[in-house]
């Protein structure tokens, strides 16, 4: 019993404690990042500024990153995803629970508040996105062309609804995914939401109501 508590066992803790501090300053770093990608564009954010916000020294965001590029690649990654844990949207909870809903309607309920977290986090860096593919071949090609990974996740939850029940005679999965890619796109959500005004609750109740008339059949 005493060995457990011996040397030994102190050292066999701290790898855990320095993952832990690892795990901190790479979440300090991104934040950091993210707050000055939006603020003040992709290009304007030195690595500098981005060690002074977080707090650390520049040499640790090289360590950490290698360069600008890499950061922000974790910067979009993460803010899609809300965490920094490799999982795909499609097998993230709230997606599968959604798409397990008994009726079109259900889904769509769920499926809109999910989407809904995710555009609250994502949409203020599409801008920058935008303009930093366009400005750096390096950027753009760290996402490699093919299928929009947003229209895979919402073909995916569109296949999963008209298999529903109520959904409306006559709409297919290409029609429901066409639907659900532009009323709940990024963009969109930038209009009503910053440029005019609307809550993200107001949004929600408005993406909501507007799919389940546009999806599905009968009273509700």
């Amino acid at each position: 019993m005493d060995s457990v508590k011996g040397p030994g066992s102190r050292n066999a803790k701290r790898p855990d404690g320095r993952a832990e501090r690892s795990r901190l300053t790479r979440e300090k770093i991104v934040t950091a990042a993210r707050e000055l990608f939006v603020a003040q564009g992709y290009g304007a954010t030195s690595l500098q500024e981005v060690a002074d916000r977080a707090g650390v020294a520049v040499q640790t965001v090289y360590f950490v990153f290698r360069n600008k590029r890499a950061l922000f690649k974790d910067v979009v990654d993460t803010t899609i995803a809300g965490d920094a844990e490799p999982v795909a949207t499609m097998n993230r909870d709230w997606f599968r629970d959604a798409c397990a809903e008994r009726t079109a309607r259900g889904q769509l309920s769920a499926h809109v508040r999910g989407v809904r977290e995710i555009l609250g986090r994502v949409a203020p860096i599409v801008p920058v996105i935008a303009t930093a593919s366009a400005t750096d071949p390096e950027i753009a090609a760290q996402w490699p062309a093919g299928p929009d990974p947003r229209y895979v996740v919402q073909r995916a939850a569109a296949e999963a609804l008209v298999r529903k029940p109520d959904v409306l005679p006559g709409v297919d999965a290409d029609r429901a995914a066409d639907l659900l890619y532009g009323l709940l796109s990024p963009e969109l959500y930038l209009v009503l939401v910053r440029d005019r005004g609307w809550t993200p609750d107001a949004w929600e109740e408005w993406a909501r109501t507007t799919l389940t008339a546009q999806l599905c059949g009968g009273a509700g």
